[in-house]
């Protein structure tokens, strides 16, 4: 009876060694970084590793968010193309759809950035979610901002999302 044990273990074994592995790293994440990186120039921080930027409501709640890529890569950016709002659990497809957007209309690049601008009363227009402190108290948007970049050659970008932090 051991040594049937045995056997299957060790057949169990060479097969699970001969397996073909896929050139991902930890927890599939390299599908999620696009070729090109975008980076947000007005970045304020980082919360759990997401950028943010900031606002306040006492400074009329303007939001502006600038998305780079690198002088470097060889590419432009054509347009921000679509911009989208979603909470962490609905990740990058919020921004592939193209119904229930937040922005329909394309922002044009500007070499190698482009800026989105909207204010806190846009936000709460559209997504019908009121934005308020509290004394002295601060609070993120409860929706990330998502993007569709697409460069000078027609390469869709989407990057990492960003939150909106709001000062009293």
């Amino acid at each position: 009876m051991n040594k049937l044990i045995l056997i299957i273990a060790f057949g169990f074994a060479i097969g699970f060694a001969g397996c073909k592995k896929d050139n991902m790293d930890f927890a599939n994440s390299t599908g999620t970084h696009p070729d090109v990186p975008v980076t947000v120039s007005d970045v304020s921080g980082y919360y759990n590793g997401v950028p943010y930027v900031s606002t306040s409501l006492s400074g009329g709640g303007a939001i502006t968010i600038k998305l780079n890529i690198p002088a470097g890569s060889g590419r432009s950016i054509k347009e921000i193309t679509r911009v989208a709002l979603g909470t962490t659990t609905s990740n990058y497809v919020v921004v592939q759809r193209t119904t229930g957007l937040y922005n329909t209309a394309a922002i044009a690049g500007n070499g190698t950035s482009a800026t989105f601008t909207t204010t806190l009363a846009e936000y709460t227009s559209k997504t019908g979610l009121a934005v308020t402190t509290s004394g002295g108290a601060t609070t993120f948007l409860a929706r990330y901002f998502y993007f569709l970049i697409t460069l000078d050659d027609g390469t869709p970008l989407i990057p990492v999302p960003v939150r909106v932090y709001v000062n009293s």
